[in-house]
């Protein structure tokens, strides 16, 4: 599956703040359980915003990386 957008993810219900976010209220990651076609995610700081759904794998896969510590950090 092709990861997509929702464009307001306030339509969605069931937010959850992701275990890995920071400490911070400005650096968290929410993400929904139980949707039908992937693992929806926004920025806490912008409910009405999109969200992107990744397939479960993809989200799983990157959610292991980050546990392990074998992210790859290339960005920027």
């Amino acid at each position: 599956m092709a990861e997509h957008l929702i464009p307001d993810a306030a339509l969605l219900s069931g937010w959850r703040k992701s275990s890995y976010s920071g400490p911070n209220a400005d650096d968290c990651l929410e993400v929904q359980d139980g949707h039908p076609t992937g693992v929806p995610v926004r920025d806490s700081k912008n409910s009405h915003g999109p969200a992107t759904v990744f397939a479960a794998a993809s989200w799983g896969a990157f959610v292991s990386a980050v546990k392990d510590g074998t992210l790859d950090g290339g960005v920027g």
